[in-house]
């Protein structure tokens, strides 16, 4: 069981009117599949609050759906926004550390979004997928046209229904087999909380260590060597 998001955002002008828009493909204990799409409007925004706000009113309805008969054990996020990913996988816990200010002490742009994100992927299982822009895939681009037309306040009609029904996804969505970046058994996994780190040697060990955690990192590995250079990165 798992669901499926494709997001993005955009902007007419950096900041100018801006859009944003998800779709999201929601696995029922049934085996059928519902789509909804959402989308929204902004007057004067940057093409990346409108990428982070997209993740977030798609994690917000989740969120809000999460005890219906939707199974949410895994929640797989298409971007083609390398900030939105590298964000909410990297930047975002030592953001936090440091009270919200870069390495060069100037303060976070849009922390305001980033602290609503970080507030939303708690306790979820989260698979961060980037997928470049205009490249074909579906539902990147139905996200696509959402933002867009939003952007330029001509907002299209939106779907909800069943994923048989809909024109825009033909092909089945992506899995997370098409997960890129390395594969293979892991060497072991890597977690930090409040400036401790750990090696653990299954998934189920990190994952008791960091679940629920506030502002928990951690990260599969597949080397000895890999795992020394991870250690040696975050007591930096």
């Amino acid at each position: 069981m798992r669901t499926i998001i494709f997001t993005d955002g955009a902007s007419r002008g950096n900041p100018g009117a801006g859009g944003w828009g998800a779709v999201l493909v929601l696995q029922n204990q049934n085996g059928s599949s519902k789509v909804v799409e959402l989308g929204g409007h902004e007057d004067h925004t940057t093409n990346n609050r409108m990428e982070l706000t997209a993740a977030i009113k798609a994690l917000e309805f989740v969120s809000f759906y999460k005890l219906s008969t939707i199974n949410y054990q895994l929640i797989i996020i298409y971007t083609d926004s390398n900030y939105l990913i590298n964000g909410i996988t990297k930047w975002i816990y030592s953001w936090e550390k440091r009270n919200w200010v870069t390495k060069n002490k100037e303060p976070v742009l849009n922390k305001d979004l980033w602290e609503n994100l970080l507030e939303l992927v708690k306790n979820k299982k989260i698979e961060w997928k980037h997928v470049a822009g205009h490249s074909g895939v579906s539902g990147n681009e139905r996200a696509d046209g959402i933002a867009t037309a939003f952007a330029d306040r001509n907002p299209l009609e939106l779907y909800s229904g069943l994923l048989s029904g809909y024109e825009h996804l033909k092909t089945p969505p992506p899995t997370s087999k098409a997960k890129t970046g390395k594969r293979g058994k892991a060497y072991s996994y890597v977690s930090m909380i409040n400036g401790v780190i750990k090696t653990h040697k299954t998934w189920a060990e990190c994952e008791k260590r960091v679940k629920g955690k506030s502002g928990a990192k951690y990260k599969k590995v597949f080397s000895a060597e890999e795992e020394k250079k991870i250690i040696e990165s975050w007591r930096k």
